[in-house]
């Protein structure tokens, strides 16, 4: 009988299964523009073979970037992710990417942040800033905007410049050796230096010139940060044994890190004698709580594994990528090197800086390095080193609308603002949209470039027709807008600043390999129509750590 009963409902669970999957596959999202899905994997497959055309690991956003081209380069695309995650929806039109971000009566602190966050719990911990919602997401933000402000971030010069001292003896070594080296992780190491010891007061020592001679933290910190790069960054479930080691690794870094808060909480009592309040990251976390419970050491640790990550991976990508246009780019170059001259006098000794910038004025000279910050700009609306996703929960009536009219409801889906297709709009970049153009900043009002901040259009100088009229300041996004855009934006882009005024003028950098010069029969670069050096390949993102090499040399200007 059961037999029987069980024979009679197998039809109609397998119509029920496969009509439900209809649904979600062919009318749930129907409506919006994408490629035509596959029965049983959704998008998966297109997204494959579009991967499969690109040059080896090609980073997501260039693969998103092609399929929308396919479909027109609508304003919105829709990307059915099931079973391996969430459907999507990725944004490529800066107006809807701003109804995402901007406060509304539905969402009082922007879209929600998507769940997947759930996936970097390993690396961010559970309690991190980057999962908090809502009221307990703004009073967290207060407490640590002191530490972000600019007027205090100046005063973390000194240390800056003292890491970044490190930095130049490891490129004095390569200059007199000639040998290749992997700038990028010179430039990570550099960052992680300076993250660490601007958040914890705590020296890492992630530049010691042999890896073997790091401090056990930064050697499972790489362990556990390597768990994330590559092809691999599918679901825990499809990878149980790679979940396992980064659980393990983890929970190592939480153990020194916990010794690490408590030491330092203990040194806090100690030293309440009516002095300022410190304003790192631990210092901040720590404030108002009268003594170290569980649940401040937790929120606390994981709070400063956030600001270890998000604060030295994207700006060693941005220095690296900043290098490498430097070194392609000469009127750039020279541009730098003029606007450096002028402001820190003819001398490019790293020691001259140094004592320029360390001068009472030296905060100034940062402030009016405007043709430098229009480059940083620029590497950032070319190579966005970093992105975010949100979610509207189901049937929260979370709808955009696009410039041509049409509406769209977005509950239930990953929602992610891709600055790399935004940013490279060719309806407001013009024809140059994926040149190197820096000049296209130097009508920018905003200065000191926090993204928040940006509520006039900018009046772009050079470029072509397309460039000249202005750029909505939603049209450039790699900090995100906002309130819950990046809080570091600013002590990133005083560190870039900073590092390129020692630097730039001081050493000259060749890519060797990927993205190498092509020179003539003299051996002398050639400049193409655009003003750049020529090369024999392109450049490119990548999924996972670039492993290209470089050359550095004395410029001749030292």
């Amino acid at each position: 009988m059961i037999a029987n009963l069980v024979l009679l409902a197998l039809p109609l669970v397998a119509t029920y299964l496969l009509t439900t999957l209809w649904h979600r596959r062919f009318r749930q999202f129907a409506n919006f523009p994408q490629l035509k899905p596959s029965f049983l994997w959704g998008h998966l497959k297109v997204i494959h073979e579009y991967t499969l055309r690109g040059p080896p690991r090609i980073h997501h956003d260039t693969v998103f970037a092609e399929m929308a081209k396919e479909l027109g380069n609508p304003p919105l695309m829709f990307c059915d992710l099931r079973p391996a995650s969430y459907p999507m929806v990725v944004v490529t039109s800066h107006e809807v990417a701003e109804q995402i971000s901007r406060v509304s009566k539905l969402f009082p602190w922007s879209t929600p942040k998507s769940p997947t966050l759930g996936d970097l719990v390993q690396l961010i911990g559970p309690e991190s800033i980057l999962v908090r919602k809502n009221e307990d997401w703004k009073q967290l933000r207060k407490r640590f905007n002191p530490g972000f402000a600019p007027q205090h971030l100046m005063t973390l010069l000194p240390c800056i410049l003292d890491k970044t001292d490190i930095f130049i003896k490891h490129l004095d070594r390569y200059a007199n050796l000639g040998d290749e080296f992997p700038l990028l992780k010179l430039t990570i190491n550099l960052t992680f230096d300076i993250i660490g010891a601007i958040t914890m007061n705590v020296d890492f020592n992630a530049q010691h010139s042999e890896s073997s001679n790091q401090g056990e933290f930064i050697r499972l910190y790489d362990q556990l940060v390597s768990l994330y790069r590559g092809d691999e960054n599918l679901p825990w479930w499809m990878y149980p044994r790679r979940e396992w080691h980064r659980h393990r690794l983890s929970g190592k870094i939480d153990r020194q890190l916990e010794a690490m808060i408590q030491a330092h909480a203990e040194q806090q009592q100690q030293q309440q004698n009516g002095k300022a309040k410190p304003r790192d990251v631990l210092s901040l976390s720590l404030q108002g709580g009268d003594q170290l419970t569980a649940r401040l050491l937790a929120e606390t640790r994981d709070q400063l594994k956030t600001f270890l990550f998000a604060g030295h991976d994207t700006t060693g990508i941005l220095l690296a990528w900043l290098f490498y246009e430097l070194s392609r780019s000469p009127h750039v170059l020279q541009a730098v090197r003029d606007e450096l001259d002028e402001l820190f006098g003819p001398d490019p000794d790293p020691a001259a800086v140094r004592e320029k910038l360390l001068a009472p004025n030296g905060d100034e000279l940062i402030q009016r390095m405007t043709y430098t910050t229009a480059v940083i700009k620029e590497i950032l609306r070319l190579y966005p080193p970093a992105g975010t996703a949100r979610m509207s929960p189901p049937n929260s009536g979370c709808t955009v609308r696009t410039p041509d009219g049409q509406s769209f409801c977005l509950d239930g889906a990953i929602i992610y603002n891709c600055a790399t297709i935004i940013q490279r709009d060719r309806t407001v970049f013009g024809d140059t949209a994926n040149d190197f153009v820096p000049e296209r900043w130097l009508g920018d009002k905003a200065g000191i470039m926090s993204a928040g901040a940006q509520d006039e259009d900018v009046e772009p100088r050079g470029g072509d027709a397309g460039d000249r009229k202005s750029i909505p300041p939603g049209a450039w996004r790699p900090f995100e807008r906002g309130p819950r855009n990046c809080i570091g934006q600013d002590l990133a882009t005083i560190e870039v600043r900073v590092i390129v005024a020692v630097v730039a003028r001081a050493f000259d950098f060749v890519k060797v390999g990927l993205g190498e010069l092509d020179l003539d029969e003299k051996g002398q670069p050639v400049v193409n129509e655009k003003g750049q050096y020529r090369t024999k390949s392109e450049m490119y993102n990548v999924s996972g750590p670039g492993e290209e090499a470089a050359r550095v040399k004395r410029s001749s200007g030292c």
